[in-house]
């Protein structure tokens, strides 16, 4: 009598290449470092939904991103840079769509093992969304982009941030807003404002890489990008990526039916999925890593601090 065939025998996936659960990853990383009051993620039930009110071919669409704005006097901020608290920022802001901005994202915490940080279409997709236009797939972009805090602090980012992006939206005339989140909060701070943008009348969908933050809060659509963290719009210097999820994107403003609508990307990072096991995996740290990641975080905090207090005096 045979014995079944093992999982290696049929060539099942590891086990651990499924969307990483940044929700719990980052739980158990900052328990580990010693902070005991975990953090609470927004979750909501229901989810507003406004379907498209007219053709994309004569819509306007606007990117807003949680990438910063490049200061030189912040410190570094390219490739390879490490956390930049000193490049945050705490106040939505607008932007020329004239020309490519200069957007980092050394100032969050996005997969620095992984991510390539020397492409922003990678978050920003700009070329994608210039080529859109000029080929027709919509009718025009906001003269303007728009800059979202990724902000621990949802009750602000429902009260304070949130209402200005949809100012600046509302200003420019915008249809459909693609959202493009980078770290964990990022992704929090985008669904939240997805979520408020849909319930005036804008259509929205979050390029995203961290599935279960945003199906844990609750957005009309997202598209889900098997990405590290800070590519969730393409992969590095790929321009064939980026022009394949924009147009999912589109595809799903057009054809979603309700809320809570998740497509996923068919496009894959690597043959090696190991990627998904490093991201503040506590378990993959030794003590004196342990120790030296504890110190640097609050050092950063209190430079965060100090710089939200100069900004925003709160």
């Amino acid at each position: 009598m045979s014995q079944p065939a093992t999982p290696a025998e049929i060539r099942f996936a590891p086990e651990f290449d499924q969307p990483v659960r940044y929700m719990m990853r980052t739980r158990s990383y900052y328990l580990g470092l010693g902070y005991e009051n975990p953090y609470v993620w927004a979750h909501y039930i229901d989810a507003p939904f406004t379907p498209l009110k007219k053709p994309l071919s004569v819509a306007r669409l606007a990117l807003v991103t949680t990438a910063a704005p490049y200061q030189a006097d912040k410190g570094p901020q390219g490739a390879g840079a490490a956390y930049n608290a000193n490049a945050k920022f705490y106040e939505p802001y607008a932007g020329s769509m004239s020309s490519k901005p200069d957007l980092r994202i050394a100032h969050v915490g996005i997969d620095r093992k992984h991510a390539n940080m020397s492409d922003s279409e990678c978050w920003f997709p700009y070329e994608a969304a210039q080529a859109a236009q000029q080929s027709g797939r919509i009718a025009a972009l906001s003269p303007r982009f728009y800059g979202l805090p990724s902000n621990r602090s949802q009750r602000h980012t429902l009260e304070i941030d949130a209402p200005a992006i949809i100012a600046l939206c509302q200003a420019d005339a915008v249809d459909v807003a693609v959202l493009i989140p980078n770290c964990p909060i990022c992704h929090q701070s985008q669904s939240l404002l997805a979520r408020a943008l849909e319930s005036t009348g804008i259509s929205t969908i979050v390029m995203a890489s961290a599935k279960d933050i945003v199906e844990y809060c609750g957005v009309p659509r997202m598209l889900f990008s098997d990405f590290p963290l800070g590519n969730a719009a393409a992969r590095p210097h790929d321009p064939e990526s980026r022009a394949i999820n924009f147009e999912l994107a589109l595809r799903l403003l057009e054809s979603a039916v309700g809320p809570r609508t998740t497509m996923q990307s068919p496009l894959i990072w690597s043959d090696d999925p190991s990627w998904k096991l490093d991201y503040s995996n506590i378990e993959r740290l030794s003590p004196q890593e342990v120790a030296r990641l504890k110190a640097e975080a609050e050092v950063a905090r209190e430079t965060a601090k100090a710089l939200r207090l100069k900004t925003v005096g709160k």
